[in-house]
């Protein structure tokens, strides 16, 4: 599904990730994230959001402080997941780099194709914040990056921690591509496709 079919369904489902009833907070966000990626933040008003929720742009402020603070809210759990979901899989095979490896490639793949609307917010919005969010962000993308790069560096031995970032942005790249995606290729097969490209670039000899 790409971000503008996201922003027009208005929300993905009824419940959270951990399978509780979604409140009204959540579904608003979930409409601000969608018409975000959809339109870019500049193009969308609180009245926007409040007309794709059923409710008033004043009505908004119930639940968020400004537009900012639905773009902290989205982008800063994410992260915050991330990290997370990251330590936890690296943590899961620790006699096995390879294993390790694949685990991080299927969780992030999951991820970006779960939300593609929140992978375009990271890609095109997040300078729209505050300092202090926006420096809490890239801090705990630091320590996810560090997670891939503490698996590279095993897998290649003597491949420098600069070189390695290189390659786990580069795999990044690959895996959040999602939200440029049409829907010619099932969900299935598109997950298939981003495992074994970024595996096959991860695994490919590094020295020159």
């Amino acid at each position: 599904m790409t971000v503008e079919q996201q922003a027009a369904r208005g929300g993905t489902n009824g419940t959270t990730g951990t399978g509780r009833r979604r409140s009204r907070r959540d579904e608003i966000l979930d409409i601000a994230v969608g018409l975000f990626a959809a339109r870019g933040y500049h193009g969308v008003s609180m009245d926007d959001i409040g007309a794709a929720a059923g409710v008033t742009g004043p009505a908004l402020y119930h639940h968020f402080a400004g537009k900012e603070a639905m773009l902290a809210a989205a982008l800063i759990p994410v992260s915050e997941g991330l990290l997370a979901g990251g330590r936890e899989r690296a943590g899961g095979h620790p006699d096995d780099p390879r294993a390790v490896l694949e685990s991080l490639i299927d969780f992030h793949v999951d991820f970006a194709l779960a939300h593609p609307a929140v992978i375009a917010l990271h890609l095109n919005e997040l300078d729209r914040l505050p300092d202090e969010p926006r420096r809490t962000i890239r801090r705990l993308q630091r320590l996810y990056v560090e997670e891939w790069v503490n698996v590279l560096t095993t897998l290649h031995p003597g491949l420098p921690d600069g070189e390695a970032r290189v390659l786990a942005h580069a795999a990044f790249g690959l895996m959040n591509s999602t939200p440029f995606l049409g829907g010619e290729v099932d969900r299935r097969r598109r997950a298939e496709l981003l495992r074994g490209a970024t595996l096959g670039a991860l695994l490919a000899r590094t020295d020159s």
